[in-house]
């Protein structure tokens, strides 16, 4: 979702987080010393990010400014001592951290320049607890052709634990989050109290979101309202996927008029949207920006392979024309497929 590969990194101070560790002191100042260390860096603790298909903004009941994350990012972001705020990061994980299946782990906080998204560029904060670690083998050998093989744990960005980026958008930040290895309601403090967050209401998330709305409807509502066939589904389903791959924009009456098509299903599809938009509690606009790396991540979803009991997969691209559907003298059912060519 994000493009890192023009991004700097400005600024990396590293914490340890745990029982032993119960008196917080200055956090450790890293500085890389060549561009490599800082590609390697940035693959790391940004690369994790660009696959992301949600965004989120800070939340508060009462009033933004009492936020503590949003104070400190806020306070960063305009200036405030690096190092200083780092220390009240950790704080304020410590504060929200009390339950026992809590692991401990080390904290990094990362300030980075020209973070891109939606060709724009922006300062991010990224803020990242580390609670499991990688083995992995280092070789080494001396200037006496002696050389050595070690065993060491480290970290990689190939499944960071827990992590969020935040962008300096306009008010509210733009916020990625990483939230790997919750085992439920006893460790959800990542998203819910360290970083207290709720969707934004962006064009990521509309993307998102309309994609789920058109296949749940598709798959649930039009089946039970209309005689039609698993193809038929499948059908409706490219189409849905195709009209987000081909436009920019989202018109929902354009996309009406492309994809259902039909005035009965299109009055059967507005009033599905209006009972999953309030069930759901989502406020989705009726036009916005297609986000194409959503679309990516949603399409995974719209299945387009008809199962025929264990035997058969058949992979159904567009034109159900070309398929008909039966039943022979002995109660088989059975497809009938016609083609063009073989390849």
């Amino acid at each position: 979702m994000i493009e890192y590969q023009e991004a700097a990194i400005r600024k990396l101070t590293f914490q340890k987080i745990g029982n032993e560790f119960q008196k917080i002191t200055a956090p450790y100042s890293y500085e890389y010393d060549n561009e490599e260390e800082e590609e390697i860096l940035k693959k790391i603790f940004l690369k994790p990010f660009s696959a992301g298909a949600a965004t989120y903004e800070f939340a508060h009941s009462i009033d933004l400014e009492l936020h503590p994350l949003f104070k400190l990012s806020k306070s960063i972001f305009h200036g405030g001592d690096f190092e200083t705020v780092s220390q009240q990061i950790l704080q304020h994980l410590k504060t929200v951290s009390k339950h026992p299946n809590i692991k401990d782990g080390d904290l990094f906080v990362v300030k980075y320049d020209d973070v891109k998204l939606n060709n724009q560029h922006y300062t991010g904060l990224g803020i990242y607890k580390i609670e499991n670690k990688e083995n992995f083998i280092e070789t080494n050998a001396n200037s006496n052709d002696e050389i050595k093989l070690d065993i060491k744990q480290g970290i990689s960005g190939r499944k960071l634990d827990k992590a969020c980026l935040i962008l300096l958008t306009d008010e509210p930040y733009t916020i990625f989050v990483i939230d790997n290895g919750n085992n439920g309601n006893d460790t959800d403090y990542w998203m819910n109290e360290f970083l207290a967050v709720e969707l934004k209401n962006d064009f990521i998330n509309n993307t998102s979101q309309f994609l789920s709305l058109t296949k749940s409807f598709i798959t649930e509502q039009f089946p039970e309202e209309y005689q039609t066939t698993k193809a038929d589904q499948i059908e409706l389903l490219n189409r849905s996927v195709q009209y987000f791959k081909k436009h920019e924009t989202f018109d929902k009456s354009e996309f009406e008029t492309e994809v259902l098509q039909n005035k009965n299903v299109i009055e059967s599809f507005r009033n599905f949207d209006d009972t999953y938009r309030e069930y759901n509690g989502i406020d989705l606009k009726d036009t916005f920006e297609i986000s194409p790396q959503a679309v990516k991540k949603q399409a995974r979803i719209f299945k387009s392979v008809l199962k025929l009991d264990r035997n058969f997969h058949i992979y159904i691209h567009g034109n159900t024309e070309m398929i008909q559907q039966g039943i022979d003298e002995d109660g088989r059912k059975f497809y009938k497929i016609f083609y063009q060519e073989e390849s």
